[in-house]
């Protein structure tokens, strides 16, 4: 099994393919800027390792060291913080689709082959290009690739999507010459969202876009050359919260002149609901740009951080309960169903006075997140652990 999390990613990756086609300079612009790994992304690392482990239990020969080795793995998946009941029944969902898919291909022909994890090399279009597919599926006539996004927060089309396009195009330029394949199916599978969007395309006019398409936008995107452009490929750029074309575009949309400055249309409001959805995306990133910045130390006129309202926790809830119905309460108000009811409700029931008496020893404030505000703010300024040091 392929360590998904230490995969190398080239410059010019299928995963950002959406970005670099539409904006070719942004590869090479942020290159080196650093990149931050969400929680979302190591909870979607082991769902995909989970399910490359049913996989090819499912769709490959396995000899018992095959088996033995496997069942370590899935044990040691088990035992992740993100693996839960809920990843157990969506990842037996994708595999279940992935099977028939299989199955269907097997219908096709009888030889036909499933590949895991299988890395495609792209670099007939694309300096040092390379991905890997989750699942190939090769049979007479037709190739499917299918891809698990495990997300749960955007939808993700697989029409027209760069990305399995050229997870296609590597599968045929590795492994085309098995079979005859004239229909390439693409699919992209999201258990969480109970979504299935599938795309078909010849092999010929998917060879005509990798040509006029692909190849001019890699060539510019390499060189660090083209021009810059802003779009919804912008959402995983490292640079949108201080790229100047995203600004520029998104300031355009704030000088939209209206028919009368007095009273909106219905009209009008619907392209503005628009725009806001796209400025408010934009002004997050940039917020976020600037705490970033504050956080190393870096000074943005007439903005700072200051300390967020930070939250109270019971360090000992269990502790805390024994010295509540010691001191005389009755459990059924301490507790909600199966835990300790909150700090709120539990000092409505006791009186801030002896909440405090009673467990001030195991009251601990924890403190909020960096909060970026005006520079007229009463509040005093944070001094992070990490501009200290610079």
């Amino acid at each position: 099994m392929q360590e998904h999390a230490s995969r190398k990613h080239a410059l010019l990756s299928a995963s950002g393919a959406s970005r670099w086609i539409n904006c070719p300079p942004s590869a090479r612009l942020t290159e080196h800027l650093p990149s931050k790994q969400s929680t979302y992304a190591d909870e979607g690392t082991v769902a995909h390792e989970y399910a490359e482990i049913k996989l090819t239990r499912r769709l490959t020969k396995c000899n018992s060291a095959d088996r033995k080795r496997l069942d370590d793995q899935e044990e040691k998946i088990k035992k992740n913080k993100y693996y839960n009941a809920e990843m157990e029944a969506y990842v037996q969902w994708y595999v279940d689709l992935v099977e028939e898919s299989f199955l269907d291909a097997k219908g096709r022909s009888e030889d036909a082959t499933a590949l895991l994890e299988a890395k495609l090399d792209l670099t007939e279009w694309i300096p040092d290009g390379f991905g890997t597919s989750d699942v190939t599926i090769i049979s007479d006539g037709v190739l499917e690739v299918i891809d698990l996004k495990y997300g749960k927060g955007v939808p993700v089309s697989a029409v027209n999507n760069p990305q399995i396009r050229l997870y296609a195009l590597g599968a045929i330029a590795e492994f085309g010459w098995m079979y005859d394949v004239h229909t390439v199916k693409m699919t992209i599978i999201q258990p969480r969202l109970d979504s299935i969007s599938t795309d078909e395309i010849t092999a010929d006019d998917l060879n005509e876009w990798a040509e006029n398409v692909v190849k001019p936008a890699a060539k510019l995107a390499d060189a660090g050359e083209g021009e810059y452009k802003a779009g919804s490929h912008c959402r995983w750029c490292l640079a949108k919260g201080n790229c100047r074309a995203r600004a520029d575009e998104n300031l355009k949309a704030v000088a939209h002149e209206f028919q009368d400055p007095a009273l909106l249309s219905n009209e009008e409001i619907g392209p503005i609901l628009h725009i806001a959805v796209h400025l408010q995306q934009w002004v997050k990133d940039v917020q976020e740009y600037a705490k970033d910045e504050l956080l190393r130390g870096n000074k943005i006129p007439q903005w700072k951080l200051v300390e967020g309202r930070g939250k109270r926790i019971i360090t000992d809830t269990d502790k805390a309960a024994v010295l509540l119905k010691e001191s005389g309460y009755e459990e059924n108000k301490l507790y909600k169903p199966r835990e300790l009811q909150s700090m709120t409700a539990l000092e409505k029931v006791v009186g801030k006075k002896n909440f405090t008496e009673i467990l001030g020893e195991l009251i601990e404030k924890q403190p909020g997140d960096p909060k970026l505000v005006a520079e007229t703010d009463p509040r005093p300024e944070l001094n992070s652990a990490e501009a200290d040091f610079k």
